[in-house]
């Protein structure tokens, strides 16, 4: 009951911020391109400069499933990088374990790629893992230990079970999915990252904070 739970409430953010944060919820999107209640189907009146930039950040937040404090700590540090501060923001937010665990193939969505590394299924480098906001480093190699592999989820990985429901594997990831493995090679740029964000109204959004 609770994976059921959990699947309509990512259906339900998932039409509430316009954007599919489960292969599941992308399907239910086709049929349904409005958001969820009563008055999801009217034309919404004009929304506050606040509320579009809120609902950004929300989006962002909800495409890495990440809380808020986590998301603020990444801003604070992008912002503090050269360049741009958006894109800094979301790249730093591309190195996270799980976010590339998904990138990679081996998870079908964000929940599951956390499930493997806090389970303990997931090595950097020969080294176990086990939070899923450890930042991968560029030229560090992130495979499946060997005791997980044949468990069926990492089977299905490695089958290729999920390349149908996930962007194409970005050139900041150099994947042998047969393997299990995967080298993040360098710093993800953000015109390559698969996540649908105006990242410049999340920079405004705590600008105005």
């Amino acid at each position: 009951m609770a994976t059921k739970s959990r699947t309509r409430s990512k259906t339900r953010l998932s039409r509430a911020l316009g954007i599919p944060l489960t292969p599941k919820a992308a399907k239910y999107l086709e049929k349904r391109p409005y958001a969820p209640g009563e008055h999801g189907r009217t034309k919404r009146k004009q929304d506050s400069d606040y509320a579009v930039r809120l609902r950004e950040k929300q989006r962002l937040r909800a495409q890495y499933g990440i809380r808020e404090k986590q998301l603020k700590i990444a801003f604070e540090e992008a912002r503090k990088a050269k360049g741009l501060t958006g894109e800094n923001l979301v790249e730093l937010l591309e190195m996270r374990l799980d976010a590339l665990i998904l990138r990679a193939g081996f998870a079908r969505t964000t929940a599951q790629a956390r499930q493997m590394v806090v389970h303990r299924h997931i090595l950097v480098d020969g080294q176990l893992v086990d939070r899923p906001s450890f930042r991968v480093k560029p030229g560090q190699l992130i495979h499946v230990k060997a005791k997980s592999e044949g468990t069926e989820p990492f089977q299905v990985a490695a089958a290729g079970g999920h390349i149908d429901l996930l962007p194409k594997t970005p050139g900041y990831l150099e994947v042998e999915l047969d393997k299990l493995q995967a080298r993040l090679v360098r710093r993800p740029k953000r015109a390559e990252v698969p996540v649908t964000c105006e990242v410049q109204l999340v920079v405004e959004y705590y600008a105005a904070r």
